[in-house]
């Protein structure tokens, strides 16, 4: 998902799902009336002083209360020029939205230098914690030096319209994304999933002299308010030393990559009875091509591969939402109805005046599903290419959960609109999309009682799910692996490709169905890489959603499995829920996760509870099997 925060701590791309960039044009008034304003002079009022001594409390206050003003001017014109750049892809909408970026990228860097001069200063944590956000700036941090900000924001944007645009020749075609994407899930010829899978990755390469120059630029400007590097400067922001940070996360990768290893194993043998030994070897990573995803991320769309034998018939969504003439609207408002069971208010008419929810088919757009607030209150919005498919009524659920999330903390400071950390952002949607259970289905019309699935079901529906949210665990962990160590520098750009490889097989198993160039930049062609979205955030995410939605399950006295329990209806969840997004960012995120699930420490436990019947089966198929690929 695509965000544009514009926010005390993330003032440009921060990838998440909505969007407040930054913009110096007052639009209610006329042309003759407006002040002229540069960035240059938008924090004159806080530096004003700052050369009479040490700086005082009362100091910090006056220069966070125009640090704020500064933020919120900028933003809302902004926002709008974003949008209309992803939803009208031209050099003019491109050439406008770098400008915006430049603009976002001074105050950013200005913001956070002149928040450096308080590091020794004792100050209330309220603003203490306001400083280190501003400090942090965005996550693309240009140095003060002149042209530095320009510079980088037209990299940006240029990088994601590359993507964005992206087309390569196929059976005398020029095929998009969505276009190779359908070929990827649908074909089961390795030929033809190989060139596929390639003829995407042509499209990268242009953009790998330009990323390398971005990383320089940003390392530069990281350095400048006092990190390592970017990484350093990411892993700043959960509220914990940025190595404890790491050791968290492996330890909750450690958590639950035994489910993970056993998949692996039984989707390379279902591989292996259909491809054969040389297309599919038993003792090695898996050809990422064949795994139904343009990125081998999820793997849901080769289920008929490895569907338990004899575990009864799930429930096919994409062909009850066909069979009941549902529209693109129409799945829109069924996610609004989730949410409304719950206790929120219903989304306001200016979402669905302004929302994109079909693909135009008179321009280009930036297709990839995302949530926005452009004014920081209530004018939210999504922006889909959606499809009448399963997986689009599950992605609309995660969509709407980013803006009842945004719209829950609206009356936040503008330095704590944000999720209490980036994974809680993405968890809230996936948590809500846990609901989606046969007997919610039935609820809302979709599914005839008489044809709910029996218990036998449930191991066929649980490998369904885990070939997406279990698959997707290790590529989570690893894009972001990939980027620190770029950043450091221990992935120089002649080994961007190849460190990007080292690091999937190393964590999904996963090998590329060629060998490839030396002039490859496969990271460039997932998405995330060119848009400049953090990643880390998808695989909290995936801990975190499970670990809500165990506790909402706790919360309304569900005492069957956990894969069956639907909080559909419950008022009280959605109240605690609630309480705890309308939090945003403005306490650690321990204090908001306590106050929804009552612990404050994230836990893969709840993923192994919730797939504990698969995993008994699992080991049972694996059981004569050698695992594993190194």
């Amino acid at each position: 998902m695509r965000k544009l925060l514009l926010s005390a701590a993330s003032i440009t791309f921060i990838g998440l799902a909505a969007c407040q960039p930054e913009a110096t044009i007052e639009v209610d008034k006329p042309a003759a009336e407006k002040p002229t304003k540069t960035v240059e002079n938008l924090t004159a009022a806080a530096t004003a002083g700052t050369e009479n001594g040490p700086p005082t409390v009362q100091e910090a206050k006056e220069f966070l209360e125009q640090a704020e003003k500064d933020i919120v001017e900028l933003s809302g014109f902004a926002a709008k020029v974003y949008w209309v750049q992803a939803n009208f892809i031209t050099d003019d909408t491109n050439a406008l939205a770098a400008m915006a970026g430049t603009q976002g990228a001074k105050l950013s860097t200005r913001l956070a230098n002149e928040a450096k001069r308080f590091n020794d200063l004792t100050l209330p944590a309220d603003m203490r914690r306001k400083m280190d956000g501003l400090k942090r700036g965005s996550n693309f941090p240009a140095p003060e030096k002149d042209g530095a900000a320009e510079e980088l924001a037209t990299i940006m944007t240029g990088l994601e319209a590359t993507y964005g645009t992206g087309k390569f020749d196929y059976d005398g075609k020029a095929i998009n994304l969505g276009e190779a994407s359908d070929i990827i899930a649908k074909s089961r010829n390795p030929e033809e999933l190989q060139a596929i899978w390639e003829g995407w990755r042509t499209i990268s390469p242009p953009m790998k002299s330009d990323y390398a120059r971005m990383v320089d630029i940003v390392n530069e400007g990281s350095k400048e308010l006092g990190y390592a590097d970017t990484g350093a400067l990411w892993r700043g922001g959960y509220d914990m030393d940025g190595e404890a940070f790491i050791k968290e996360a492996d330890r909750l990768w450690g958590q639950v990559k035994p489910l993970y290893d056993q998949l692996h194993c039984n989707t390379r043998a279902a591989l292996n009875t259909t491809y054969g030994d040389d297309v599919v070897p038993l003792d090695a990573p898996i050809r990422a091509d064949l795994l139904g995803n343009m990125w081998g991320q999820s793997w849901g769309n080769i289920y008929d591969m490895v569907a338990p034998k004899g575990g009864g018939k799930g429930v096919d969504l994409t062909s009850l939402l066909e069979k009941n003439d549902y529209t693109q609207k129409q799945m829109v408002e069924v996610g609004e109805k989730f949410f409304t069971s719950l206790g929120f208010d219903p989304l306001p008419d200016t979402f669905w005046e302004r929302s994109l929810i079909t693909k135009p088919e008179d321009r280009e757009v930036v297709c990839h599903a995302s949530a926005w607030n452009l004014d920081d209150m209530d004018d939210i919005r999504i922006k889909m290419c959606t499809k009448i498919n399963g997986e689009d009524f599950v992605t609309v659920h995660h969509e709407l959960g980013h803006n009842f999330y945004q719209r829950a903390y609206k009356n936040q400071p503008v330095f704590y609109k944000n999720g209490a950390n980036d994974g809680f952002h993405e968890a809230i949607g996936d948590m809500i999309a846990l609901s989606i259970t046969p007997e919610y289905l039935v609820k809302i019309g979709l599914l005839d009682e008489k044809d709910v699935p029996g218990a036998d079901a449930d191991l066929s529906l649980l490998m369904r799910q885990a070939m997406d949210k279990v698959a997707f665990l290790p590529f989570g962990l690893m894009v972001d692996q990939w980027r620190w160590k770029v950043f450091s520098g221990e992935y120089t750009p002649s080994e961007y490709n190849s460190g990007w490889w080292e690091l999937r097989r190393k964590y999904q198993g996963l090998r590329a169905p060629s060998e490839r160039s030396s002039d490859a930049f496969d990271p460039g062609a997932k998405f995330h890489i060119p848009g400049n979205t953090p990643y880390m955030r998808y695989f909290l995410a995936h801990i975190l959603q499970f670990q809500f939605h165990k506790a909402a399950c706790d919360m309304a006295g569900f005492e069957g499995p956990l894969h069956q329990c639907s909080i559909y209806g419950n008022e009280e969840v959605g109240r605690r829920f609630n309480a705890m997004m309308e939090m945003g960012a403005s306490k650690p995120w321990p204090d908001a996760l306590e106050a929804f699930t009552g612990t404050r420490d994230m836990d893969g436990s709840a993923i192994l509870e919730y797939f504990a019947p698969l995993m008994t089966y699992l080991e049972e198929q694996n059981k004569d099997r050698t695992c594993g690929w190194e």
